[in-house]
């Protein structure tokens, strides 16, 4: 099997965990590409949330009903890939450089559901890691957090600088703190076990189902 058939694999497993009446976070990349197409062909009767304007469009050009994230204060789940997942649940993501609106979407959502390849499942966690950071000070801030730099893309869907941290990472839980505490970062890709409650990786003709447990 192809990497873009474990892709789809893993994003029908998902789509048939939606339940009418559910509201359903949607996440951005390749992988969430096949999930709306799933959705799509599924027609569960949920509202959707989507983390980026892309994502955002091709739902709605799949018929799937999607409102603002702004009235609603939780999500029963959110669906999203990964750039990198780890077995114990850390996760980098962010690619495409949406992070800071997946994050929230995971943190707000009951279960927040990873899906990925075969590819995505790795040993250890490697740079890049996107950032978003604010404009005022970008430079200093890249110095804070050296090694860094700039992406050569627009702006996040919010106005943020698009970055990745390109250093080692050998404690996940440390640069996670770091990064978080550092002045003008408005987000990183770096994604806390505790976010996560369940991630599915498509092997061959088969869905492996990691229980990571968050809730």
């Amino acid at each position: 099997m192809s990497v873009e058939d474990e892709k789809r694999l893993a994003a029908h497993a998902a789509a048939e965990m939606v339940r009418d009446g559910m509201r359903v976070g949607l996440g951005t990349g390749t992988t969430v590409a096949y999930l709306l197409a799933a959705l799509s062909r599924l027609r569960p009767r949920v509202v959707y949330v989507a983390t980026s304007p892309g994502t955002e469009h091709s739902a709605r050009s799949l018929g799937l009903m999607v409102e603002p994230f702004d009235t609603l204060d939780f999500l029963d789940l959110a669906i999203d890939g990964a750039d990198q997942a780890l077995e114990s649940g850390w996760l980098i993501k962010g690619g495409g450089g949406a992070h800071t609106r997946e994050k929230i979407a995971a943190a707000s959502a009951e279960r927040f559901v990873v899906i990925g390849d075969s590819t995505k499942l790795v040993d250890e966690l490697r740079a890049p890691v996107p950032l978003e950071l604010h404009a005022f000070g970008v430079a200093a801030t890249l110095r804070r957090l050296a090694p860094s730099s700039l992406r050569d893309v627009d702006l996040s869907p919010d106005g943020g600088v698009i970055a990745d941290y390109l250093g080692e990472i050998t404690d996940p839980q440390a640069l996670n703190a770091r990064l978080s505490m550092t002045p003008g970062v408005v987000e990183h890709g770096i994604f806390s076990p505790r976010l996560t409650s369940e991630i599915l990786i498509a092997k061959g003709a088969t869905v492996h189902r990691l229980d990571i447990g968050a809730t």
